[in-house]
């Protein structure tokens, strides 16, 4: 796939995020989707030789849809304006910890990976194991890797108060009040226009398999719930 072609399509899909323009301009769209699909394809081969769990996924069926569901949105624009896909064990629905590719203008582009809507018995589980063994989840955003990749650590929606059967002097209060579990890696949009498909595949797949310890200990710690 080559970013800024993609960026180019996108960024007349915005000024024309209509039905009829969108039709016409169909073939076009199905070619870069088809180009993303490989770079998935090559993004879920290698990922898989780090996590065996996910052979059997198919790449189209990690990509997720350019149509918007505009049934409870006050936005009635009918398509996306990015591409995106999840790599997850179970696909696309799992509940699980995952890794996720957004590429978009307008600074839409990003690779993060975690848990967004963790069920009551994963959170839970998550605050248990910060409460219990938060020292691991320290040295794993302390590495190298992961401040070079995600520097601003842990990422995610927060309760105002502390959760339940926390104390506010809790030194992990930061990390407790967390709702969802989010490392983002961000991709500016000159780089992403200055990089060859070829760099820009590499560059994704850095940052997915960067991700690895941390979804690995969100395995972890759900698995306990």
């Amino acid at each position: 796939m080559n970013p800024a072609t993609l960026f180019h399509f996108l960024e007349n899909l915005a000024q024309h995020n209509e039905r009829d323009w969108f039709q016409a301009h169909k073939e076009t769209f199905d070619q870069l989707r088809a180009d993303f699909e490989q770079d998935v394809a090559y993004w879920l081969r290698e990922l898989t030789q780090d996590e065996p769990a996910l052979a059997g996924l198919e790449p189209k069926k990690c990509i997720f849809r350019i149509y918007r569901d505009v049934r409870f949105s006050k936005v009635k624009v009918p398509y996306k304006t990015h591409l995106s896909a999840y790599f997850a064990v179970g696909g696309k629905q799992s509940e699980g910890p995952g890794r996720y590719i957004q590429v978009g203008p307008h600074g839409q582009t990003l690779v993060a990976g975690g848990i967004y809507e963790p069920t009551k018995e994963q959170l839970a589980a998550i605050r248990q194991e910060i409460d219990y063994a938060a020292e691991d989840l320290h040295a794993l955003l302390a590495t190298p890797t992961a401040r070079q990749l995600f520097p601003q650590g842990m990422g995610g929606a927060q309760l105002k108060k502390m959760p339940a059967g926390y104390e506010a002097t809790h030194p992990e209060a930061n990390w407790l009040r967390h709702k969802s579990f989010l490392l983002s890696h961000p991709l500016p949009d000159a780089e992403v226009r200055s990089l060859s498909p070829d760099a820009f595949r590499a560059q994704v797949l850095a940052a997915l398999r960067g991700l690895g310890p941390f979804c690995d200990w969100l395995t972890a710690a759900t698995a306990k719930e």
